[in-house]
């Protein structure tokens, strides 16, 4: 069977759109969970630590389908020739401290480590538009 280029391409681009979708999705549920930490910061409470708690699990299991999702880009990119290392860090977000220890200092490091998340996001979002571009 000849090496069909166009092809691969396309595989590759169909990909970057997946794992584009994902991210995205990941990206918007982090920025949910940004505004719920804010508003738990400064006296929420139990209900905006719970909605927050679920905008974060949310985020993980976005950001875990893009981890898959770009494992895969890279994978299509090796395809057409462009070597590409695609990650993000799904790490945790200091959930159990969050519950239990319900402190000013805690909910800074929950928002810290939020935005480290978005970051992470933002930049696999502009890496991989970047690649699709080239493709």
């Amino acid at each position: 069977m000849a090496y069909d280029l166009e092809k691969e391409k396309r595989e590759a681009v169909e990909a970057g759109k997946r794992a584009l979708r994902s991210l995205r999705e990941a990206e918007e549920q982090l920025n949910s969970a940004k505004n719920w930490g804010l508003w738990d910061m400064f006296g929420g409470g139990f209900i905006s630590t719970m909605v927050k708690q679920s905008k974060m699990d949310r985020a993980k299991q976005s950001m875990e389908q893009a981890k898959y999702d770009l494992r895969n880009f890279s994978r299509e990119l090796n395809d057409v020739n462009i070597a590409c290392h695609l990650d993000i860090e799904t790490g945790d977000f200091i959930s159990f401290a969050d519950w239990f220890f319900d402190s000013l200092l805690v909910d800074w490091m929950v928002q810290d480590r939020i935005h480290q998340a978005s970051g992470q996001v933002a930049d696999a979002i502009c890496r991989v538009e970047g690649i699709l571009r080239q493709l």
